[in-house]
């Protein structure tokens, strides 16, 4: 049977196919989308209880995790009570919260300035993903332009050691090169300190103007300098002539660094650098770390583990290296750290569970306390009942094991069940068991709900991530395929096979259309959601200052078209059988709306039945309450439909 799928997989990607280099639209944002297009394509209402089935799941929010006062008084997070993220805060554990934001438009906190002035945030407009900086009194009260203009990305990046000063990025002077900018905020003037072309960041500040920069050389890969503010002297340090991935902070001891790579091993590990030569401190061989952080104080470390799509902590002294005792948690899904105050006292701490949502935790270290700050509610839901998730694999055509989470009904344990696969974004994302309540509602209709991590997911190692950049995604684009096969045959009961959906976001839904294409198939009903149609129009009109670092991903359009033309659904369109939704942001820069908009025209043009969603208010994902109820619904509604 192997042999058959290989045979018919080379059949399918060496056949002739229709060139998607014709250009069927240019440009990205909701300029590039005709008005009868945004009447023609919006969502419908749906039944009014669905809809209140689904509102009731979204009264289940938990807050951010968070970032506390520089005096530990006070916590800040974001919240989306009110349909969007806003920015709120807590005086004291378990306190009644205090909205400081509002609006349509989610707002995200960005930082506290040391000396307690002022909260810095961002905002865009309807998930454009061009945000402005605003900075805000932590009392509340009105938002200050920081800076920001239309079709400008501005990120945040920094504080000085006192406060006064910001730092951030912008790429205003051209759409590929960004400027490092200084601002003081108490006079609003800014200085522009560095710019290059492509992504650059920083990712430390040291002492005497010093800082570390990170320049993006691919999607995963960069290269580290230091710079001095001051002389404007640009020195390499890491990753100059190579494709390797970096991630480096100061370290405690004068003239060395912290360093998170994977040069040296399969997975990122932590090392201490000296210039010359590396030494590994953090010590689980097998897993990612997936980051780090000192505290100011420069007393610890904190590292956070990927253990097989878990997440674990562990703390090392920063003088010495050594092992340091942790807050005594439960077990939980999930454990991670966040924010630490600058004087190192306080650290917030996050669980999330299967059935519950998360918490927020405040450790004090000199107490040795532990204290709950957030309470998670889930009103008129109980959660107790809800599915766990469950590791499981699927072999590849070629004997691989390829990883998945599932969660598998009890009645459907030796059943035959529909199944829901859905596909990561990214596609160097990863799918990890976590408090769902969309998992959950098809659970508790009989669908058994799939998350696989095919090759190209983080997490398994650097052969893994990399294992489907450019032309090799030729080779492994079939594990896509092989989920379905493995359902179909291990998952039938007394000669019912199991009918299969297929869904996902961003390349999860670019994987949605090249499965119910090229693997037409093995799919019965499909949903993609802000997926690329063809790569190659994809890449000629994603927002510029993220072209070249796709590339690396995908393939380069000048070297590479006739791999970008084999790899995109749209070229395959003619195999399409079976029923397919399409959902898609009118202002994403990221996929552009044109990708779903051309499928969908296509499709019409040869009289395949199909459904297209256009929201006009939202970006690259839905982020709206209002939007998200009525996503769910359709997607809901659609498999229901069409697999029950």
């Amino acid at each position: 049977m192997k042999l058959l799928l290989f045979l018919s997989t080379l059949v399918l990607l060496s056949c002739s196919h229709i060139s998607s280099s014709k250009k069927t639209y240019s440009g990205h944002g909701a300029e590039s989308v005709s008005s009868e297009d945004l009447n023609l394509y919006a969502p419908k209402a749906l039944a009014k209880e669905l809809v209140n089935e689904i509102e009731s799941q979204q009264e289940i929010r938990t807050t951010g995790l968070g970032q506390l006062s520089p005096n530990g008084k006070n916590l800040f997070f974001s919240w989306s009570v009110t349909g969007t993220s806003q920015v709120w805060k807590i005086d004291g554990p378990m306190r009644f919260p205090i909205q400081l934001t509002g609006g349509d438009n989610p707002t995200y906190l960005q930082d506290i300035t040391e000396d307690g002035k002022w909260l810095i945030h961002s905002r865009d407009d309807g998930g454009n993903e061009y945000p402005s900086l605003y900075k805000q009194s932590p009392s509340g009260g009105p938002l200050e332009l920081i800076f920001g203009q239309d079709k400008i990305k501005t990120t945040y990046m920094r504080q000085s050691r006192d406060g006064k000063y910001i730092y951030f990025r912008a790429n205003n002077i051209s759409p590929t090169v960004w400027g490092i900018y200084k601002m003081n905020l108490a006079t609003m003037d800014k200085e522009l300190l560095f710019k290059g072309e492509g992504y650059w960041s920083i990712t430390d500040l040291g002492e005497d103007g010093e800082m570390l920069l990170s320049h993006a050389t691919g999607n995963v890969t960069n290269e580290i300098y230091t710079f001095n503010e001051k002389t404007k002297k640009l020195s390499p340090l890491l990753g100059q002539n190579e494709s390797e991935s970096y991630y480096v902070k100061y370290s405690a001891q004068k003239g060395h660094y912290l360093v998170q790579t994977n040069k040296f091993s399969d997975f990122h590990k932590l090392y201490l650098y000296d210039t010359k030569k590396f030494k590994a401190i953090s010590t689980r061989e097998s897993m990612d770390v997936s980051s780090f952080s000192k505290s100011r104080n420069d007393e610890r470390i904190l590292i956070l583990y990927n253990n097989n799509g878990r997440y674990e902590i562990e703390g090392i002294s920063a003088r010495n290296y050594k092992q340091i005792r942790l807050p005594k948690m439960s077990s939980a899904l999930h454990t991670y750290f966040g924010d630490s105050t600058s004087n190192g006292r306080y650290t917030i701490f996050g669980q999330s569970f299967y059935n519950k949502p998360r918490s927020s935790f405040v450790y004090d270290w000199s107490r040795g306390t532990l204290v709950e700050w957030t309470l998670p509610s889930t009103p008129e839901v109980k959660t107790d009942h809800f599915t766990q998730w469950t590791n499981e694999y699927y072999l590849a055509e070629d004997g691989t094991k390829i990883p998945m989470i599932v969660k598998r009904p009890k009645q459907c344990i030796k059943k035959s069940c529909p199944v829901i696969i859905s596909f990561h974004g990214g596609p160097e994302g990863q799918s990890i068991p976590s408090f769902s309540t969309v998992s959950e509602m098809y659970a508790s209709r009989g669908f058994v709900y799939v998350k696989p991590n095919v090759r190209g997911s983080r997490g398994y190692g650097k052969k893994w991530l990399n294992a489907d950049n450019g032309a090799k995604r030729l080779d492994v684009i079939t594990d896509i395929r092989d989920c379905a096969v493995h359902v179909q045959k291990h998952w039938s009961f007394d000669g019912v096979v199991p009918k299969i959906g297929v869904t996902g976001g961003s390349y999860g839904g670019y994987s949605t259309l090249y499965a119910m294409t090229v693997f037409a198939d093995y799919f019965d009903a499909g949903v993609a959601r802000v997926g690329m149609s063809s790569l190659v129009t994809f890449l000629e009109n994603t927002a510029p200052h993220r072209r070249y670092v796709r590339e690396t991903e995908y393939g380069s359009l000048e070297k590479d078209r006739d791999v970008l033309e084999k790899l995109s659904p749209i070229n395959y369109i003619d195999r399409l059988k079976n029923p397919l939704m399409i959902i898609q942001g009118v202002n994403d820069p990221r996929v552009p709306a044109g990708e779903s908009i051309q499928f969908k025209k296509m499709l019409d043009s040869k009289g395949i039945k199909s459904t297209l969603v256009l929201f006009r208010d939202e970006g690259h994902g839905v982020k709206k309450r209002k939007n998200r109820t009525l996503q769910t619904g359709h997607t809901l509604n659609f498999f229901m439909e069409n697999l029950l």
